[in-house]
């Protein structure tokens, strides 16, 4: 159900823009557009990477200095452009899909660390600390030991803190960057809770997600920016998801179940009880030439830390591995690397990929072998391995020595896929994909799945967004507490009989 806190209250809008212009070495960021927030509305900012939603943001709170001819009003007054500090002090926040929390520090420090701060030196007030973070917490009802520090707690709680940490300095407009991408059906269902609870206190959200089903959920409104330019500002009533995708992205998306029968085809990995106490148990499967086995399931299900054991990281305790029929145990990644079994982490930030290096770098990192020469990394041979794969999958770059992070979200994914295919696996797992991916990109990366299994790769698709393995995985399986508790065919079964038995 939508929440229409803002439409119903206030139509005047706390903050507004108009005639929004940026640019970046002769490419228009934004064009012209326009924006604005109701008091306690959760609006969504909706649009692809590379739309402008983050440079908008960043013009909001004073990082970027729009063009002349800018119009920005806050609470009634004009201004040509925001600065960080009038941002802050107004009550304008954001809490970006990083977070950027500090791990070793407690949760009362992440949280009041701000008013610690100021232009002289002084003692940290400890206790005014925990009593400031306790407070904050316990405007969105919740409670958490606030003297643990920030890394003992999962990144639900994490995002619930970065929350706190904005209420601290009575924020009147939170923008949220992704605030779900990494957490489970249920801590979503919380934090959503949470945005409402906002909301009706009178705090506008501003909600930006590639997961248009929350969109729906909790917006009243929905902004979808296109290549830099407004689209349009749409009521969330009657939207549909579909509907929105094609005003991001200008295209329509036909969603179809991909499953064929693969039952024919010789078995490339098998597993037969196979255990990892306190992680997984019992689990028996296969994957065949060809096909792709959808495995889906609740965050903390077992299911990253099956991949894993699969991929030499860890270890299980019991249980058979077979891979072409040949038993298989490893004793680490690059054993696993060798026999053919290939790994794209859920975590493309930290762990996919080296942010820093270039995308060159990056994408030969998993097969040096390929290009050496002489004992040498041969740059000849190292580009054509670039050349071939960035053609390959449709890679959008500028130049093979720029930055990796130079590139989109989707662009990025496919150059972590590339790096892993480079390899010439048997058998390609691929753990939550679309993470921070945008719409329009999700569906390129599954034509790529769908493209690697007609060659005869064999693909493990692992991820906790149902739709994702209905649509593109030939069986699916639900892991539930380190379980396989059940398998469909999703020719036969529907979505929603999944979606219930495993959100249920």
């Amino acid at each position: 159900m939508n929440n229409p806190a803002g439409a119903e209250g206030n139509d005047k809008p706390l903050l507004a823009l108009r005639h929004i212009n940026m640019t970046f070495g002769g490419v228009k960021a934004l064009k012209d557009v326009s924006f604005e927030v109701r008091p306690g509305e959760v609006h969504c900012l909706a649009g692809e990477n590379g739309s402008g939603k983050s440079t908008l943001i960043k013009i909001i709170t004073g990082v970027y200095r729009p063009e002349t001819g800018a119009e920005i009003t806050y609470d009634g007054q004009a201004y040509s452009h925001m600065s960080p500090v009038t941002a802050q002090a107004s009550g304008i926040k954001v809490i970006w899909q990083d977070l950027a929390l500090f791990p070793e520090m407690s949760v009362a420090e992440n949280i009041a660390f701000e008013t610690m701060v100021g232009g002289w030196p002084r003692l940290v007030n400890y206790g005014r600390m925990r009593n400031i973070a306790t407070d904050a917490l316990a405007r969105l009802g919740v409670s958490l030991d606030v003297d643990l520090p920030l890394k003992s707690y999962a990144i639900a709680q994490r995002q619930i803190v970065a929350i706190a940490r904005a209420l601290v300095g009575e924020a009147r407009v939170v923008f949220m960057d992704e605030p779900t991408a990494s957490l489970t059906q249920s801590e979503t269902d919380y934090l959503l809770d949470i945005v409402r609870n906002l909301s009706a206190s009178g705090v506008a959200v501003v909600f930006v997600s590639h997961r248009l089903a929350e969109v729906l959920e909790i917006s009243s409104r929905i902004t979808v920016l296109r290549d830099g330019a407004l689209v349009g500002v749409y009521p969330a009533d009657g939207m549909t998801q579909s509907r929105i995708t094609e005003l991001m992205t200008g295209k329509t998306f036909d969603q179809q179940v991909r499953a064929k029968p693969k039952q024919d085809r010789p078995v490339v990995l098998e597993l037969e009880g196979l255990t990892r106490r306190g992680q997984f148990e019992d689990v028996s499967l296969t994957v065949r030439s060809g096909e792709t086995l959808g495995i889906t399931g609740l965050l903390g299900a077992g299911r990253t830390e099956l991949a894993l054991s699969l991929f030499g990281m860890l270890h299980p305790t019991a249980g058979r591995m077979a891979l072409d029929g040949r038993p298989i145990s490893f004793s680490s990644n690059r054993e696993a690397i060798a026999a053919g079994i290939a790994y794209l982490s859920e975590d493309r930030l930290s762990l996919g990929l080296v942010q820093p290096q270039s995308i060159a770098d990056n994408l030969v990192i998993a097969s040096l072998r390929k290009i050496i020469a002489g004992g040498l990394i041969s740059e000849d041979r190292k580009r054509s391995l670039v050349k071939h794969w960035i053609a390959e999958l449709g890679v959008k770059i500028g130049l093979q020595d720029d930055a990796i992070s130079t590139l989109s979200g989707g662009n990025q994914q496919r150059v972590a896929i590339a790096k892993w295919l480079a390899t010439d696996p048997k058998l390609l797992i691929l753990d939550a994909p679309t993470v921070g991916v945008d719409v329009g990109a999700r569906a390129g990366i599954f034509d790529i799945v769908a493209r690697l299994a007609e060659t005869g790769l064999a693909i493990i698709l692992i991820s906790d967004e149902v739709p994702e393995v209905y649509f593109n995985a030939d069986r699916v399986l639900h892991m539930k507490k380190g379980r396989i508790v059940g398998e469909y065919d999703p020719r036969q079964a529907s979505l929603a009989e999944i979606e219930e038995a495993v959100y249920a």
